[in-house]
């Protein structure tokens, strides 16, 4: 599990595979810090360590990603020098910042407008159709990995509202009009939704 607060930024540094992408990733984690094993979500994608550097070398470690992924995700977009939200798997006792995020992405959208309110980014986001009934004015929803508040809603888009710290610790900053993002809807709205496709038990 995560929270959907960027910890880190990564670099993708080399990638390798056909079917099965390998990616190597720089990142400001020590080696002898990461487990072969550890789960770490990238750009809101749950991924493996597969390898890592040796201690007291450069950071870096290598994650394998199943055409699935590729496929369902913008992972397949990644190229050397791409920049990657990081965030490691939460544990127990850390503070939860964000909200509950699997990992899990749901889907892929578009940034359909971008636009500056003083500071602020907003941005115009359109999802795919069928992750529309669980999106809703001041509920959750992640965005490449980042948690953020949905302020409006629209039949076939929402707004989320990015502040100056995200935009500059995040790759959200950087995004244009266009951009592929990876989203994930809130848990509870998942299961709110599944639970309401049930009707109540007759007395």
């Amino acid at each position: 599990m995560f929270t959907g607060i960027v910890t880190a930024l990564g670099r993708i540094r080399a990638i390798s595979g056909e079917a099965v992408k390998r990616f190597e990733i720089e990142a400001p984690y020590a080696p002898d810090g990461i487990e072969l094993g550890a789960s770490i979500a990238h750009a809101g994608a749950c991924l493996t360590v597969v390898d890592k550097g040796p201690a007291g070398s450069g950071g870096w470690y290598a994650v394998e990603v199943s055409p699935e992924t590729l496929r369902l995700t913008t992972l397949g977009d990644w190229a050397v020098g791409s920049a990657v939200n990081l965030e490691r798997a939460l544990k127990i006792g850390d503070e939860l910042g964000g909200h509950l995020v699997t990992g899990h992405v749901d889907g892929v959208g578009e940034i359909r407008a971008r636009r500056e309110e003083g500071s602020w980014i907003v941005f115009t986001v359109a999802p795919p159709p069928a992750l529309n009934r669980f999106i809703a004015r001041k509920g959750s929803i992640t965005i490449d990995g980042v948690s953020l508040t949905v302020n409006a809603v629209t039949p076939d888009s929402f707004e989320v509202m990015i502040i100056p710290h995200t935009a500059n610790a995040t790759t959200l900053g950087q995004l244009p009009t266009g951009a592929r993002v990876n989203l994930e809807v809130d848990l509870m709205a998942r299961y709110a939704a599944r639970l309401s496709e049930f009707p109540e038990a007759s007395a």
